[in-house]
């Protein structure tokens, strides 16, 4: 076989390989996505109906598209971590992508499931702290990855307001 052709098929494997990434890295936020609506749906047409809301609480229908266009940001921040490093950096910055994930799906349990926003309040602040974390620990490894979680941040940090004065108001 010819040098030429055996780089194409090495390349072809790669290209594969990241897609194959993409997809479990898809798959993994979606299934997170897909468990914490599982908590909401029991009770956001009517626990959730009849809190007292701030002023600023968005209508119901804004949530599922903001939150579908931020697990796809995610999930490619964090597929390329995945593929454009390796070592300690990637495996510690990926830990930290895995704990953001299990937090944010504590939340839905927390809030929706238990109907306990004071200790839904505690971990959207864990929370957080772990997406400023890891924006921190991607930006070495890709920037671009880094700024992708950008708005994941700033969503959070206005659903833990939200959440604060859910709190205090009810």
């Amino acid at each position: 076989m010819a040098r030429n052709e055996m780089a194409e098929i090495a390349n072809e494997r790669g290209r594969r390989g990241d897609i194959a990434g993409l997809a479990v890295f898809l798959a993994l936020c979606f299934a997170v996505s897909a468990l914490g609506g599982l908590a909401t749906a029991s009770t956001v047409g009517t626990w959730y109906q009849g809190l007292e809301k701030p002023f600023f609480n968005p209508p119901n229908w804004i949530f599922a598209p903001v939150w579908t266009v931020l697990y796809v940001l995610m999930a490619i921040a964090g597929w390329r971590v995945w593929r454009v490093s390796n070592g300690e950096a990637r495996e510690t910055a990926l830990s930290m992508f895995a704990l953001q994930l299990a937090l944010n799906l504590i939340w839905s349990f927390l809030f929706f499931g238990l109907q306990r926003i004071d200790l839904a309040l505690v971990d959207i602040i864990l929370l957080l702290l772990s997406i400023a974390a890891m924006i921190a620990l991607f930006f070495p490894i890709d920037r671009l990855a880094a700024r992708l979680l950008v708005p994941y941040f700033v969503w959070v940090a206005f659903a833990a307001a939200l959440n604060a004065s859910l709190w205090l108001l009810n």
